[in-house]
């Protein structure tokens, strides 16, 4: 009897904070570009070259820019949706996963900004144990000319 008493308190803690415990606080994003080696910005901050991985809070929304001479500038959000792990704590009683969740901002998860049901064009995404993979294909700009080429000198 006191064993039994004993594995349904642990299950009980062990499983009351269901999207934390699955999930996690933050989620890998990680971000390839056709052509490659376009500069990642994530609300204005420079975090690299594609390809580029980076673990981002999932209790937040992101505005994400690649940047590449000749190539239009690609914008879109990454939006905080709701992750349904968290509906874990209501069927299986995990009262303090109620507030622990919200807290970690595991009860979300990241996904590219949709417009009409659709990702934004030139946008491939993929997501695999809870990560995402965007891909992303830069659109030439048709206004950006080139006038000249550097040779390498002799």
């Amino acid at each position: 009897m006191k064993i039994i008493k004993t594995l349904l308190l642990s299950s009980i803690v062990l499983l009351s904070s269901c999207a934390t415990i699955i999930s996690g606080s933050r989620q890998t994003v990680e971000i390839t570009s056709e052509p490659s080696s376009a500069k990642v910005y994530i609300n204005e901050i420079d975090i690299g070259k594609t390809p580029v991985e980076k673990k981002l809070k999932r209790n937040q929304e992101y505005q994400l820019i690649l940047k590449l001479d000749g190539y239009k500038p690609y914008e879109t959000k990454l939006e905080k949706k709701f992750n349904a792990w968290y509906i874990g704590n209501v069927l299986i009683g995990g009262l303090i996963g109620l507030i622990i969740d919200p807290i970690t901002g595991a009860m979300f998860k990241l996904n590219p900004e949709e417009i009409d049901g659709n990702l934004k064009s030139g946008t491939t995404l993929k997501t695999e144990s809870g990560n995402i993979f965007l891909k992303i294909s830069m659109e030439i700009d048709p206004n950006w000319k080139k006038i000249a080429q550097l040779e390498k000198s002799e």
